[in-house]
């Protein structure tokens, strides 16, 4: 069964292994890279939940869920401030096109939903143009474009 666990010292090492596609990596930081600013986030007051993505036992994916921004964090969109994000989202090189994204996708917004921060009545990711995949998941949840931009990738927000 698919369910998330939040990464820890137990888990960190089989989480930082996982790897998209080569064709994919201009799409997504690796999960070490996103480890490190789900830490940096933290320590500027902001919040960050990273988890891994696994079926049963089996680690297939990296999801990270922020929320709000923190001190560190320039130039930050407006849909940011108060405001949930599904801030990576990752599934290994060989369990892609299982249904794993998708699974992982109704488990973050359930998550989100609890209000582990508080209420908000947004939920928002950016994903690179030309990411089509990405875009399509996304869409199926109802996510929708709004006009802004997180450097060059897309916004796109669900209310919540």
């Amino acid at each position: 069964m698919v369910h998330l666990e939040k990464v820890n010292g137990g888990n960190i090492y089989d989480i930082i292994e996982l790897k998209v596609d080569d064709s994919q990596r201009k799409f997504v930081s690796d999960n070490k890279m996103s480890i490190v600013d789900a830490y940096g986030a933290m320590t500027g007051g902001g919040n960050a939940f990273p988890f891994g993505i696994y079926d049963d036992d089996t680690p297939v994916g990296f999801l990270m869920i922020g929320f709000d921004v923190d001190e560190y964090w320039e130039d930050y969109p407006e849909i940011a401030v108060g405001s949930y994000n599904i801030w990576r989202l990752m599934i290994d090189r060989r369990y892609q096109g299982r249904g794993y994204g998708k699974a992982a996708m109704k488990l973050a917004l359930d998550f989100i939903r609890t209000y582990p921060c508080g209420k908000s009545e947004r939920c928002w990711l950016s994903y690179e143009p030309g990411n089509h995949a990405a875009e399509k998941l996304y869409n199926s949840f109802g996510f929708v474009p709004n006009g802004e931009k997180d450097g060059d990738e897309i916004i796109a927000v669900l209310e919540l």
